[in-house]
């Protein structure tokens, strides 16, 4: 048994809890992050993460903050403009379009998109030359002992941490989180997503799509050419039975079924390596502090994945933590801070999450009226300008 002191307990060593754990080490605390199970960074293993993020503007301004830009660049790629593709009935039948360019808010593409496995991989790499990181794989939290000045966390390894705040980011399902007595509020949708990756004929022309049809959108979202080929990340919702069955279909079928779904937009599609399936809840936290832990990323809030606001929020919610942080740090994990972090963070996600449950009812909807609003909304959101940009600049996230 090991006894660990540090400035900031993260219990967590996902992208998000590897993020902080960044961030704060550059605002010069000493962190020690725990995770039970060590990292998959390698595409073709169990349990490695085939999603890809694009990380929007306000993320890429958190990594340069924090140095790992320069790490995360090699493997990203920009997206110049957002396609929305509205679809109706089976084979698919594109009924209208529009396109919403990055170069109407500025010079800059709207994000960069990376394969969460690769960014696993590349931060787990990152951390382990940072001297204020203890970064301990295969030891999780098991119990917390709050205190006036510090809080008290036992590991599942037997080694204990005594530290000035707690960060819980350890997921949906978050020990730390319901081990401070956290509640949360979850809706579920009956839908399950699939992630995988395709190589593909045409060259997607840094353009992210997502055509949307009965069960939600499938969205296609650029990668960086694989062997030689123009590639994508695909995350295709559906309805729950529908994704298991495209799950288990065999190679072939599952080709041509796609092919039909993307209404062949980039030619052929060929699916390169495996399909992950991930179940589509929205889930929200009723209080993000305890005492002196605070709880971000999908400890605090799971969405459904449309318009890129999954992990972005996530790194919405630590920059604002970081902020306080740097502000104050002699109150790091005191009242003050945890309040005006609760008082930041709670609207601007109970709005995302609001806004992003009421359009993905009315985007997996088969029915001809919510087929007919999804279409109408496209078209009034796209075509009026103040309008547009607007959306645009709310999706980037707080500014």
């Amino acid at each position: 048994m090991q006894t660990h002191r540090v400035d900031i307990f993260i219990s967590g060593g996902g992208i998000a809890g590897q993020v902080a754990a960044c961030v704060f080490a550059t605002q010069g605390f000493t962190v020690l992050m725990a995770d039970p199970v060590p990292p998959v960074t390698v595409a073709d293993m169990d349990g490695s993460d085939l999603r890809s993020t694009a990380f929007l503007k306000p993320a890429r301004e958190l990594f340069d903050r924090c140095g790992l830009w320069p790490v995360l660049a090699p493997h990203a790629k920009p997206l110049d403009s957002l396609q929305v593709i509205d679809t109706t009935g089976w084979p698919p039948v594109e009924r209208d379009r529009r396109v919403f360019r990055a170069s109407d808010m500025g010079d800059d593409p709207f994000g960069w998109n990376l394969m969460n496995w690769v960014v696993r991989r590349e931060l787990w790499t990152h951390l382990q030359g940072q001297d204020r990181i203890t970064a301990l794989y295969g030891a999780g939290f098991k119990s917390i002992v709050q205190r006036t000045g510090e809080i008290i966390v036992s590991l599942t390894n037997g080694d204990q941490v005594r530290a000035r705040m707690g960060v819980a980011a350890d997921g949906k399902f978050s020990p730390l989180r319901e081990a401070v007595g956290i509640d949360v509020s979850t809706t579920r949708y009956g839908q399950k997503s699939l992630a995988f990756t395709v190589t593909h004929d045409a060259p997607h022309d840094n353009i992210s799509t997502e055509i949307y049809n009965e069960g939600g959108p499938f969205t296609i979202v650029p990668l960086p050419d694989l062997d030689g080929r123009h590639a994508s990340a695909i995350v295709w919702m559906n309805l729950g039975a529908r994704a298991v069955e495209l799950m288990d279909m065999p190679v072939p079928a599952f080709e041509d079924v796609m092919q039909n779904r993307s209404v062949n937009l980039l030619g052929r599609m060929r699916l390169e390596g495996r399909r992950s399936i991930w179940p589509i809840i929205t889930q929200t936290a009723d209080h993000l502090v305890s005492g002196r832990v605070a709880v971000m990323a999908e400890a605090a809030h799971a969405l459904p994945p449309i318009g890129a606001q999954g992990l972005n929020t996530s790194l919405n919610d630590l920059a604002v933590l970081a902020d306080l942080a740097g502000k104050s740090p002699d109150d790091l994990g005191g009242v003050k801070m945890m309040q005006a972090y609760e008082k930041t963070r709670k609207p601007d996600i109970a709005a995302r999450a609001r806004v992003i449950d009421v359009f993905n009812r009315v985007a997996r909807s088969g029915e001809t009226p919510l087929q007919a609003l999804r279409l109408a909304g496209l078209k009034a959101v796209h075509d009026m300008p103040p309008l547009r940009k607007g959306v645009m600049r709310a999706g980037l996230g707080p500014r």
